[in-house]
Protein backbone atom coordinates (compact mmCIF):
# COMPACT_ATOMS: atom_id res chain seq x y z
CA UNK A 1 0.00 0.00 0.00
CA UNK A 2 2.82 2.40 0.87
CA UNK A 3 4.61 1.80 -2.45
CA UNK A 4 1.45 2.35 -4.47
CA UNK A 5 0.49 5.45 -2.45
CA UNK A 6 3.96 6.92 -2.91
CA UNK A 7 3.97 6.34 -6.68
CA UNK A 8 0.42 7.65 -7.11
CA UNK A 9 1.01 10.76 -5.01
CA UNK A 10 4.13 11.94 -6.83
CA UNK A 11 2.94 11.11 -10.36
CA UNK A 12 -0.51 12.61 -9.68
CA UNK A 13 1.01 15.78 -8.22
CA UNK A 14 3.46 16.05 -11.13
CA UNK A 15 0.57 15.81 -13.61
CA UNK A 16 -1.03 18.80 -11.89
CA UNK A 17 2.19 20.84 -11.78
CA UNK A 18 3.33 20.16 -15.34
CA UNK A 19 1.15 22.36 -17.57
CA UNK A 20 1.59 20.15 -20.64
CA UNK A 21 0.67 16.94 -18.81
CA UNK A 22 -2.26 18.58 -17.06
CA UNK A 23 -3.67 20.18 -20.20
CA UNK A 24 -3.22 17.18 -22.51
CA UNK A 25 -3.48 14.21 -20.16
CA UNK A 26 -4.81 14.64 -16.60
CA UNK A 27 -7.42 17.33 -17.30
CA UNK A 28 -9.52 14.66 -19.03
CA UNK A 29 -10.15 13.11 -15.60
CA UNK A 30 -11.03 16.52 -14.10
CA UNK A 31 -13.57 17.33 -16.81
CA UNK A 32 -16.05 15.35 -14.78
CA UNK A 33 -17.77 18.08 -12.78
CA UNK A 34 -20.00 15.82 -10.71
CA UNK A 35 -18.13 12.94 -9.04
CA UNK A 36 -19.40 9.47 -9.81
CA UNK A 37 -17.89 6.07 -9.17
CA UNK A 38 -16.83 5.01 -12.66
CA UNK A 39 -15.30 8.47 -13.17
CA UNK A 40 -12.38 7.10 -11.16
CA UNK A 41 -11.36 5.15 -14.25
CA UNK A 42 -12.17 7.92 -16.74
CA UNK A 43 -8.75 9.10 -17.83
CA UNK A 44 -6.35 9.50 -20.71
CA UNK A 45 -4.60 6.24 -21.76
CA UNK A 46 -1.20 7.73 -20.87
CA UNK A 47 -2.47 8.53 -17.37
CA UNK A 48 -3.72 4.97 -17.00
CA UNK A 49 -0.31 3.69 -18.06
CA UNK A 50 1.66 6.04 -15.76
CA UNK A 51 -0.50 5.87 -12.65
CA UNK A 52 -2.16 2.49 -12.74
CA UNK A 53 -0.03 0.14 -14.84
CA UNK A 54 3.42 1.37 -13.81
CA UNK A 55 2.26 2.01 -10.24
CA UNK A 56 0.85 -1.50 -10.03
CA UNK A 57 3.94 -3.09 -11.56
CA UNK A 58 6.29 -1.24 -9.23
CA UNK A 59 4.13 -2.10 -6.20
CA UNK A 60 4.11 -5.76 -7.23
CA UNK A 61 7.86 -5.94 -7.85
CA UNK A 62 8.99 -3.98 -4.78
CA UNK A 63 6.67 -5.72 -2.32
CA UNK A 64 7.43 -9.25 -3.46
CA UNK A 65 3.77 -10.25 -3.19
CA UNK A 66 2.64 -13.46 -4.86
CA UNK A 67 0.50 -13.38 -8.00
CA UNK A 68 -2.55 -14.47 -5.99
CA UNK A 69 -1.99 -11.74 -3.40
CA UNK A 70 -1.48 -9.21 -6.20
CA UNK A 71 -4.84 -10.06 -7.78
CA UNK A 72 -6.61 -9.57 -4.44
CA UNK A 73 -4.67 -6.39 -3.66
CA UNK A 74 -5.28 -4.76 -7.05
CA UNK A 75 -8.98 -5.66 -7.02
CA UNK A 76 -9.19 -4.05 -3.58
CA UNK A 77 -7.31 -0.96 -4.84
CA UNK A 78 -9.70 -0.55 -7.79
CA UNK A 79 -12.77 -0.92 -5.57
CA UNK A 80 -11.30 1.63 -3.13
CA UNK A 81 -10.54 4.09 -5.96
CA UNK A 82 -14.05 3.73 -7.38
CA UNK A 83 -15.50 4.32 -3.90
CA UNK A 84 -13.32 7.44 -3.47
CA UNK A 85 -14.84 8.92 -6.62
CA UNK A 86 -18.48 8.03 -5.92
CA UNK A 87 -19.29 11.40 -4.35
CA UNK A 88 -21.32 9.76 -1.59
CA UNK A 89 -20.76 9.54 2.14
CA UNK A 90 -22.58 6.32 2.96
CA UNK A 91 -23.20 5.32 6.60
CA UNK A 92 -21.21 2.27 7.62
CA UNK A 93 -18.89 2.43 4.61
CA UNK A 94 -15.94 0.31 5.71
CA UNK A 95 -13.51 2.40 3.64
CA UNK A 96 -14.47 5.52 5.61
CA UNK A 97 -13.80 3.70 8.87
CA UNK A 98 -10.28 2.51 7.99
CA UNK A 99 -8.98 5.21 5.62
CA UNK A 100 -8.74 9.00 6.02
CA UNK A 101 -8.44 9.20 2.25
CA UNK A 102 -12.06 8.59 1.28
CA UNK A 103 -14.80 9.98 -0.96
CA UNK A 104 -15.04 13.27 0.98
CA UNK A 105 -11.25 13.71 1.00
CA UNK A 106 -10.95 13.14 -2.74
CA UNK A 107 -14.05 15.22 -3.50
CA UNK A 108 -12.12 18.27 -2.22
CA UNK A 109 -9.43 17.55 -4.83
CA UNK A 110 -12.05 17.69 -7.58
CA UNK A 111 -13.48 21.03 -6.40
CA UNK A 112 -12.10 24.15 -8.09
CA UNK A 113 -10.36 25.46 -4.94
CA UNK A 114 -8.95 22.01 -4.13
CA UNK A 115 -7.22 20.95 -7.35
CA UNK A 116 -3.78 21.76 -5.92
CA UNK A 117 -4.49 19.75 -2.77
CA UNK A 118 -5.34 16.22 -1.64
CA UNK A 119 -3.33 14.38 -4.30
CA UNK A 120 -2.99 11.25 -2.18
CA UNK A 121 -4.66 8.12 -3.47
CA UNK A 122 -5.85 5.45 -3.04
CA UNK A 123 -5.22 4.53 0.62
CA UNK A 124 -3.61 7.05 2.95
CA UNK A 125 -3.19 10.84 3.14
CA UNK A 126 0.33 10.77 4.59
CA UNK A 127 2.12 12.40 1.65
CA UNK A 128 -0.35 15.30 1.55
CA UNK A 129 0.14 15.90 5.27
CA UNK A 130 3.94 15.63 5.09
CA UNK A 131 4.36 17.83 2.00
CA UNK A 132 1.81 20.56 2.72
CA UNK A 133 -0.81 19.62 0.13
CA UNK A 134 -3.44 18.50 2.63
CA UNK A 135 -6.68 20.51 2.63
CA UNK A 136 -9.01 19.89 5.55
CA UNK A 137 -12.78 19.74 5.18
CA UNK A 138 -16.00 19.56 7.14
CA UNK A 139 -18.96 17.32 6.45
CA UNK A 140 -22.14 19.36 6.82
CA UNK A 141 -25.48 17.62 7.18
CA UNK A 142 -28.00 18.83 4.61
CA UNK A 143 -31.57 19.56 5.78
CA UNK A 144 -32.93 17.52 2.86
CA UNK A 145 -30.66 14.58 3.75
CA UNK A 146 -27.12 13.55 3.05
CA UNK A 147 -23.91 15.50 3.55
CA UNK A 148 -22.02 18.27 1.82
CA UNK A 149 -18.23 18.54 1.80
CA UNK A 150 -16.94 22.05 2.57
CA UNK A 151 -13.40 23.33 2.74
CA UNK A 152 -12.40 24.29 6.28
CA UNK A 153 -12.00 28.00 6.78
CA UNK A 154 -8.51 29.00 7.95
Amino acid sequence: MLVMDTWQYFVHRFMHQNKFLYRHVHSQHHRLVVPYAIGALYNHPLEGLLLDTFGGAISFLVSGMTARTAVIFFCFAVIKTVDDHCGLWLPGNIFHIFFWNNSAYHDIHHQLQGTKYNYSQPFFANWDKLLGTHMAYDLLKRPEGGFEVRLKKD
